[in-house]
């Protein structure tokens, strides 16, 4: 009897519990919901890469002749001056080149004189009667030969007394030297290619970053636009810098296109060393005192019973375009990208013209227009997005913002129905989804981390 009475109690009560569960499972859940704050603040996106430092100007030293290496008149960070003698290579044998050329010369200059002789006197004999056209005709084609064969030995004693010239090396520019790579009595062959005695910096006052952008950065690149960036020699100090250049030439690292910006530096503190590694930060957007909201509650999407449906089709109109009287009603955000003017395309490439002629820079002549990549317009970006606000009944529903400058974390919004100190809802989880983690260890171990689960 006992017994029966123990098993119809166990058997209501599981019946209640599972009643108890199919009445919570046909129930509506309840949220929790998680609010981020509409502020109104500063929005600035920034590109970021590395570097190397590198000087302006630099020249490699090399010789044009070959022999042992005599005397060296500079070293490591020796400063020099344009034509000055840095070096000189062993001579003997290119004295003895010369002395060889003077003596074929000499030759050639007989040998010219005895043809020239033996012409007059065939010339005089031919008008007299007294010898052959055909002997005439062989002395004229000697003496011809013997002057050819005169400017050549003239030439052979030019050449050898250049390269005696070139023994001595002298600076090809003005700057400091920055490596040295040979040392006395090394041997230098120059017959393939010029071997490098030294690399001369022209100013290392001023500066270059060579700096790679990858392809979908570069676009936001400009020229003119300021850089800053650090080095670990001074990783407290931030150097300032100008974009000057953007180079054409793609650059492929790791199957990765990339292309190199240069961004020019003053230096005139020498602090900066060629070869440091450059991080690199290139302001692209700023967008000062505009509404913001955190890229988290525009990415949220609430689930669809959560959705006031009553409120969202009179909201979808308010996105629809506007004419312009209207559009002149709604307030804006100073410096949103809302007040930009609508652009269909960026502008086109830009040539710039021709320096004039003589005009140098680094030594080279400009005579040809530079091109320009399209600067960048963050107003182009701008777009459309939904944020999610809650209402009395305890749904959401949709307020649609136009978008601009981004940072990562924050967007720039505008919208006639928020203003700073609003809150919208960036997540929501269910009393359901509470109660599956709560029941599973192995899900409760994998989403229970700040910002898991619930809907976004």
């Amino acid at each position: 009897m006992k017994k029966n009475m123990v098993i119809s109690l166990l058997v209501v009560v599981g019946l209640g519990i599972a009643g108890y569960v199919v009445l919570a499972r046909t129930s509506s859940p309840k949220y929790e919901f998680r609010y981020d704050t509409v502020t109104a603040g500063d929005i600035k996106a920034y590109v970021t890469a590395s570097g190397t430092i590198n000087p302006v100007t630099s020249v490699d030293v090399g010789t044009q002749v070959s022999g042992i290496v005599a005397k060296l008149y500079a070293d490591f960070n020796s400063v020099v001056t344009k034509g000055q003698l840095i070096a000189q290579i062993d001579t003997t044998f290119l004295v003895q080149a010369v002395m060889d050329a003077d003596a074929n010369l000499d030759k050639a200059k007989a040998q010219f004189a005895d043809s020239k002789r033996n012409l007059d006197r065939e010339k005089s004999l031919l008008g007299r009667g007294l010898d052959s056209q055909l002997n005439y005709d062989a002395a004229l084609t000697t003496e011809q030969s013997n002057a050819a064969a005169l400017k050549s030995a003239e030439a052979a004693l030019d050449a050898a007394r250049i390269n005696l010239s070139y023994a001595n090396i002298r600076a090809p520019i003005s700057g400091v030297v920055i490596n040295r790579e040979v040392n006395i009595g090394q041997t230098v062959a120059a017959s393939f290619a010029s071997p490098t005695l030294y690399t001369i910096a022209n100013d290392l006052s001023k500066m270059q970053v060579l700096t790679t952008v990858d392809e979908s950065d570069i676009g936001r690149i400009s020229i003119g636009q300021g850089a800053s960036f650090t080095v670990e020699a001074y990783s407290d100090e931030t150097f300032q810098g100008t974009i000057s250049q953007i180079r054409l030439a793609p650059v492929s690292i790791q199957n990765v296109i990339n292309y190199t910006v240069v961004i020019d530096v003053n230096n005139t503190d020498l602090k900066l060393m060629p070869g440091m590694t450059a991080t690199v930060k290139v302001l692209v957007a700023d967008a000062p005192g505009v509404l913001r909201i955190s890229n988290m509650a525009l990415r949220f999407q609430p689930p669809a019973d959560l959705i006031d449906s009553s409120t969202v089709t009179p909201l979808r109109h308010q996105a629809a375009p506007q004419s312009p009287d209207k559009a002149a009603e709604t307030p804006m955000i100073k410096g949103s990208a809302a007040d930009a003017a609508p652009h269909s395309s960026f502008a086109a490439p830009v040539l710039r013209p021709p320096k004039p002629n003589g005009s140098e820079e680094y030594g080279i002549t400009q005579r040809f227009p530079e091109y320009e990549k399209s600067a960048y317009v963050p107003q182009h970006e701008a777009g459309r997005a939904r944020v999610w606000i809650l209402n009395g009944k305890g749904k959401v529903e949709p307020v649609f913002v136009r978008t601009g400058t981004t940072d990562g974390k924050y967007t720039e919004i505008t919208s006639p129905m928020l203003k700073p100190g609003d809150r919208v809802v960036s997540g929501a989880t269910s009393d359901r989804e509470v109660a599956d983690i709560a029941q599973s260890p192995l899900t409760a171990s994998t989403q229970a981390r700040p910002g898991g689960g619930g809907f976004r």
